[in-house]
């Protein structure tokens, strides 16, 4: 018998297994059997921590969150502007971490309030410079909502950075529409370069909040 202690199992450690297993199955390959097997446990184990694979999806999104947090400091100097800037930067680039990430990411819920001082912080920010609570809540809740559909745009062409799925070759597509020379030429606009499509879209949403609420 092994005289190895293994980590005790608990939400986190699960999480953080299939985290890394989404990487090599994508969401749909990822099953609670699966991430027992890598920990090397009985499936019916991960059911007193989880009673679905909703409840799991949910943790890894709050762990996802978690690691972004850790990695992003805010500037308490930041404009109402730069924050939402800031903010979906930090989401972009901790969804592009995983396999399907805007997908596990969209429609969870936090398990935990690690979410509550950055959200207060951002709201704070907000209202003071002249949003209700309310127009608050949409602009951050518009901007985010931009984000998650564009990295899941992003992700059904890039799965991971460097990686390309099959049909998207943007010369091949050229070829096919030459009688639509603007289609055509379109392509190289949608298919590539997503770090100057997300910025560009970043602030047209930015600057749209501003218009809409008169707030610059």
């Amino acid at each position: 018998m092994s005289s190895v202690k293994r980590a005790p199992l608990d939400r986190r450690r699960v999480a953080d297994t299939a985290l890394r297993l989404l990487n090599e199955t994508g969401l749909d390959g990822l099953t609670l059997r699966a991430i027992a097997t890598e920990l090397d446990v009985k499936a019916p184990a991960l059911y007193w921590h989880f009673k679905d694979k909703q409840a799991l999806l949910d943790e890894m999104a709050t762990e996802m969150y978690r690691r972004m947090l850790a990695a992003t400091e805010p500037d308490p100097d930041d404009s109402w502007q730069e924050r939402l800037l800031r903010i979906n930067r930090g989401l972009r680039g901790a969804l592009l971490g995983y396999r399907d990430g805007a997908k596990v990411f969209s429609g969870s819920r936090f398990t935990g309030t690690e979410h509550a001082p950055a959200l207060e912080a951002n709201l704070r920010l907000l209202t003071d410079a002249g949003f209700t609570l309310t127009q608050a809540v949409d602009a951050g809740r518009t901007a985010s909502a931009y984000t998650l559909g564009f990295v899941t745009e992003e992700q059904g062409v890039q799965p991971l950075p460097g990686e390309r799925r099959e049909g998207y070759d943007v010369a091949e597509r050229a070829r096919l529409l030459a009688e639509f020379p603007l289609a055509a030429a379109a392509g190289e606009l949608l298919f590539d370069d997503y770090d100057r499509q997300f910025e560009e879209g970043l602030a047209v949403v930015v600057a749209g909040i501003g218009a809409r609420y008169g707030i610059s």
